[in-house]
């Protein structure tokens, strides 16, 4: 693996202060899978009647632990349930052997704590096509499961890693009916970022009860504004998992409540975006505004096209305020685009307008700007109300360097 030695130059300042969040326990081992001297395995052991909702990576080569997942989810939620996550080896691509793993990993996790085994949901990240050394993982189970405590949640975000730079966690209180509610996350992702979903584990628990059904589609709404609109690379994961425990510890029901959702969307929102700002070789992070699009989706599109396009990605690295580029990707995205009509934005700064340099535009300004380690991009099509927002980050050497010796 390559090793990563510099902390992001935009990471927050530290790991949240989180709370206990009721009906969760975890813990983490050394195990081995691939890394040495650092923890690699985490165990969350969830209360009896938890809600489990996920979404999932679209790959067509998604791995075992995905499928297995995928197909647990909306099942009797009646008994505890446990979430146990390796770092180093995805299992994925890995043909009977990633299934095998998947079964022993299940069924040993399932014994020690005594759960029901479609109640035990795994994942893994790390290097694709290589066998996963369950057996490290098995031997260690009861090591995790004696050590299971409510206030480890930090340390499970760094068992998590792989590329990472620095370990991902998000929490918001809100109150339900009178009674405060917490929600509290943790996630992984680097590299091998973009939509449907990207390289990330993303685990948020909350002690808010939450219907399932309900849960599930709170959930699968809210990844569009968020997870699926981050992207560092353009590549689609085959491992990528994100799941939402309600475990209903703090006694409310927050089925269908505004404010339990605007929350969860707050948690899920900042843990995207510290994907994001953890970018392989990342110095900066971009928001690429849409409106004046056709319609929404067409707005997404255009997001897109620019999020993901390495000539105005090393752009924005080289602090170049080359809006050629911009024009060439709103011109490629393949949705509608009227080069008369279009606006484009560096901050508060007007670029062009009306298919042409805005007669007030300063490049020296526009270079000041670009100097920034966060910025706004922002177009306007011109054509009707559609918008959407992405994020992104500048392309950089260290990119390069990162995956250059990923395996090694």
């Amino acid at each position: 693996m390559a090793k990563i030695t510099k902390v992001s130059p935009l990471a927050p300042a530290a790991f949240p202060d989180i709370p206990p969040i009721g009906g969760v326990e975890f813990a983490v081992v050394q195990a081995g899978v691939r890394y040495a001297g650092r923890t690699d395995v985490m165990l969350a052991r969830l209360a009896p009647g938890t809600a489990v909702a996920g979404v999932f990576t679209r790959s067509a080569t998604r791995s075992a632990p995905v499928r297995d997942c995928q197909a647990k989810l909306g099942g009797d939620a009646t008994g505890a349930a446990a979430i146990l996550v390796n770092a180093g080896n995805s299992n994925a691509f890995t043909g009977h052997f990633g299934q095998t793993s998947v079964a022993e990993i299940t069924a040993a996790v399932a014994e020690c704590l005594e759960v029901a085994p479609e109640r035990v949901f795994t994942a893994s990240t790390g290097v694709i096509g290589e066998p996963l050394p369950h057996d490290r993982i098995v031997a260690r189970l009861a090591d995790l499961r004696d050590t299971l405590a409510s206030d480890a949640i930090r340390a499970a975000a760094g068992a998590i890693m792989t590329t990472d730079t620095f370990a991902k966690g998000a929490f918001v209180s809100v109150d339900v009916d009178g009674t405060p509610v917490r929600i509290a996350g943790i996630a992984k992702g680097s590299g091998m970022i973009a939509p449907d979903m990207a390289t990330m584990l993303v685990y948020i628990f909350t002690d808010a009860r939450v219907e399932q059904t309900a849960l599930q589609t709170l959930v699968s709404n809210l990844t569009g504004p968020t997870f699926n609109a981050i992207t560092v690379d353009s590549d689609t994961s085959t491992s990528d998992s994100l799941m939402v425990c309600a475990t209903g510890a703090a006694g409310v029901d927050a089925t269908g409540d505004r404010g339990f959702a605007d929350a969860l969307h707050h948690v899920m929102h900042d843990l995207a975006l510290q994907v994001v700002r953890d970018g392989e070789g990342a110095t900066k992070l971009v928001e690429i505004r849409v409106t004046g699009a056709r319609n929404d989706s067409d707005a997404r599109v255009h997001a897109m096209a620019i999020a993901n396009s390495p000539l105005v990605k090393t752009a924005i690295a080289g602090e170049d305020p080359n809006w050629g580029r911009i024009v060439m990707a709103i011109g490629k995205s393949g949705a509608e685009a009227d080069r008369d009509l279009l606006s484009i934005r560096f901050g508060t700064i007007l670029v062009a307008e009306n298919g042409w340099v805005s007669p007030d535009y300063s490049e020296a300004d526009a270079a000041a700007y670009m100097k920034g380690d966060t910025l706004t991009i922002s177009v306007d099509l011109g054509l009707e109300t559609g918008a959407f927002t992405a994020w992104t980050c500048d392309l950089t050497h260290g990119y390069i360097d990162i995956n250059a010796d990923y395996r090694s």
